[in-house]
């Protein structure tokens, strides 16, 4: 069955977590604003007018409790709850960060998608970053969020669900402090369910990193992530972000250590590990020579970026050795 425009309108909602997003969050909820009023908007302490603005748009707003720890998986937990309240009879939900802008047609093919694919349970496409020429890193950001068409073992942030499967799998795991979403994915594909990524354009992001301290904080949030996943799911069959840590720690550890070691010991060996750099350097570049001329300083932060997954890893195993609680990674 192929639902009306009409039927689509009201067989959806919407949940947009955001804090202190400005206009980003106006251009967020003016996207969707047909979809009104089940649109849940979660703010996480905001400072600026975010929560008026969302309430003069007819948009249903939750102010989290930020004495309970914050994490953006407990934040689109809490939306999905009161919207499911004040609108049980929805069949998707639509996830959003409140710095995107949603396609508008990309909602109503989705929902088509899913009606005609009825394994299907998580649908997502192309998130954008809006102002890719702004700064290097939102460049970066553009193509990490390029990934395979097709049947995929994971979504972001910005993805269509179905209702009844978020549910049977109880939502997020909230004590995720980053990777909450392919986490979820797992646990939806074990039930037998498909997650897939549609050739069209889904949202424009805003990412804003205009600074290498906040790209490196970001990455090394995913350190975190990858460290905490294959924590989790890191068995057969999923071997969930296990080559990831590994890869990070042979490159961001264990070969510029033995690099420091060499220079005051053994710098004849020294040459041979800088030479062994610029051949995986030239590797890289060669790799992604589709990207012009931003190919060379592409292989460049990829390789600096594995040293920030190290310390991200660091950090994880730490809090957890000592069993202290995570702290959200923050770089805006």
């Amino acid at each position: 069955m192929i639902l009306r425009t009409n039927d689509m309108r009201s067989n959806i909602g919407f949940v947009v977590i955001g804090r202190n997003e400005g206009s980003r969050l106006i251009d967020c909820l003016e996207s969707i604003k047909k979809f009104a009023p089940a649109i849940v908007y979660v703010d996480s302490a905001s400072t600026d007018q975010s929560v008026h603005e969302a309430r003069t748009r007819g948009v249903h707003v939750l102010e989290l409790d930020m004495m309970t720890k914050f994490t953006a998986a407990r934040a689109r937990n809490a939306g999905f709850s009161m919207l499911l309240k004040l609108y049980p009879e929805l069949s998707y939900v639509h996830f959003a960060d409140g710095d995107c802008i949603v396609n508008e047609s990309w909602v109503e093919d989705a929902i088509s998608f899913l009606e005609q694919h009825p394994q299907v349970a998580v649908a997502c496409g192309r998130r954008r970053e809006r102002f890719p020429e702004a700064s290097t890193y939102n460049q970066l950001c553009d193509i990490e969020w390029n990934t395979p068409v097709g049947k995929a073992k994971a979504c972001g942030g910005d993805a269509m669900m179905r209702v009844s499967v978020f549910q049977q799998v109880k939502g997020f795991n909230a004590h995720l402090i980053a990777g909450e979403e392919p986490e979820l994915c797992i646990r939806i594909r074990q039930l037998g369910f498909d997650v897939w990524r549609l050739d069209h354009e889904m949202t424009l992001h805003d990412a804003a990193i205009f600074k290498f301290s906040q790209w490196w904080k970001r990455t090394v949030r995913a350190g975190y992530a990858y460290a905490e996943g294959s924590h989790m799911h890191g068995g057969a069959p999923e071997y969930h972000w296990v080559k990831e840590s590994k890869r990070a720690w042979i490159w961001g550890g264990l070969i510029p250590l033995a690099l420091l070691l060499s220079i005051f010991t053994q710098p004849y060996w020294a040459f041979w590990i800088l030479l062994l750099f610029l051949i995986q350097f030239l590797r890289l570049t060669r790799q992604n020579q589709s990207k012009g001329k931003f190919a060379f300083k592409y292989a460049l932060y990829l390789m600096v970026g594995k040293v920030a997954e190290v310390c991200g890893q660091i950090k994880y195993w730490w809090h957890r050795s000592f069993n202290q609680n995570a702290t959200l990674i923050e770089y805006k």
